[in-house]
């Protein structure tokens, strides 16, 4: 059957033919096979030297612009990519020498971006199979090991650098393939592993990580109130540096790498146990006890003496609420099957987010230099142990009085104990 135009309407409706040479693995017009594992590979080479390049290039244009000053005449222009290059090792892990100090403190916005990097390109370019994801992750993590060894690091930087690259290339690279048109649902993929795990358990850490991600959300609503509220302190520190529009703006990309991190330590300052700021200075909602500095505009943000107390004093009770919220959502997917199955889910939610807030803290802790600089942070037992309380509490709270079976448990427990005290009772008045 045709159309006006001659056109045949079913020749019209069929799909177009896919080459052979456009599916995965196929052969290439000379013939040839790509190797499966090519385009993995590719993918995590593209997402290191990406985030590299974002890193390294502020630093490079500071030094094009500084070069003409007679103070600089000595400093070579690879010393601007090793700065580049180190900071970029830094967010994996690897700590970096700056004139004689140490720096540990992970900026936790270049992990970010190599995060998204990885699964920029993995989701643009990759091949949603095992062999390419495992390529990925090797490549990517031979570019920050042969960093690391080109920067004359000790053994312990290169297995850091090793550990980190893996880990950031494996989640940016997984996730990544994971949403490619050709790739199969995860779902299906992690059945193996998931389905050995019984129901209250899983949907119990689902739980956790929601209760932690309304919590970081919240924390970085308090940092957005932080800025606000600090924002004549700020403006004092960037008149008294008095820099120039290149220094400004390399300066305000060397703050946005970590503003992750004082997200994490809001998330701290929510939970009860607080920050440090350098040693001996204690960030908390009932106190803040600061010190000397550093003149870094972003640090102006952090709460002043005489503003903690009162109503601030509340703020853990959010983890209440978050754990009350996360318990709701457990109650609507939880099967009311058994009496116990809440409470084993409420156990497993404040575990999975006492242990996903504790890492969190670790990452975003760390020094910048010797004596009481070289103590950023907070304490991820505590931080992990309260928050954990706190939402097993909420998620209690509400998983239990909501759950059918456990009302029914509790009646027949209510009922048995009346009967057994009304015979305990009415024996010794028949005697």
């Amino acid at each position: 059957m045709t159309d006006p135009s001659g056109t045949d309407r079913l020749d019209r409706a069929r799909p177009p033919r896919v080459l052979a040479a456009e599916r995965p693995g196929a052969p290439t017009p000379e013939g040839r096979s790509a190797p499966r594992w090519l385009p993995g590979l590719l993918a995590g080479l593209q997402g290191a030297l990406l985030s590299l390049l974002v890193v390294v290039l502020p630093a490079v244009t500071a030094y094009v612009v500084t070069s003409a000053d007679p103070a600089n005449g000595d400093v070579a222009w690879t010393r601007s990519t090793e700065i580049g290059a180190g900071l970029w090792l830094l967010g994996h892990g690897v700590p970096l020498g700056l004139g004689g100090n140490m720096v540990s403190l992970m900026p936790l916005g270049i992990t970010c971006l190599a995060l998204f990097t990885c699964h920029a390109s993995a989701r643009r370019s990759g091949e949603a199979t095992t062999v390419s994801l495992v390529a990925g992750v090797g490549g990517y993590t031979a570019v920050a090991v042969v960093i690391t060894l080109l920067m004359r690091a000790t053994i312990a930087d290169v297995a850091l650098a090793l550990i980190g690259g893996a880990a950031v290339s494996a989640t940016g690279l997984a996730t990544g393939l994971a949403r490619r048109p050709d790739a199969p649902r995860v779902r299906e993929l992690t059945r193996p592993l998931w389905s050995r795990v019984i129901a209250p358990i899983r949907t119990g850490v689902t739980a956790g990580v929601l209760a932690v991600a309304m919590l970081m959300a919240v924390a970085s609503a308090v940092v957005v109130v932080w800025t606000l509220a600090g924002r004549a302190t700020i403006n004092d520190i960037v008149r008294v540096l008095d820099l120039d529009p290149v220094g400004g703006g390399v300066l305000a990309v060397g703050e946005l790498a970590y503003v992750p991190n004082v997200v994490v330590w809001a998330l701290a300052w929510l939970t009860g146990p607080g920050f440090r700021v350098g040693a001996g200075t204690s960030f908390t909602t009932g106190e803040v006890v600061s010190g000397p500095l550093p003149a870094v505009p972003l640090l102006g943000a952090l709460p002043q003496p005489g503003t903690a107390g009162g109503l601030l004093g509340a703020a853990p009770a959010l983890l209440l609420v978050a754990g009350a919220v996360a318990g709701w959502w457990l109650h609507r997917r939880l099967p009311a099957d058994r009496a116990i199955d809440p409470l084993v889910a409420g156990v497993a939610a404040s575990l999975a987010a006492g242990a996903m807030a504790a890492a969190l803290t670790v990452a975003a802790s760390g020094g910048i230099g010797p004596g009481r600089m070289g103590d950023f942070g907070a304490s991820p037992f505590a931080v992990g142990l309260q928050l954990g309380g706190g939402v097993l509490l909420g998620v209690l709270a509400v998983s239990l009085p909501a759950d059918g079976a456990f009302r029914a448990a509790c009646r027949r427990a209510l009922v048995r104990a009346v009967s057994r005290g009304s015979r305990d009772q009415s024996g010794p008045a028949a005697t």
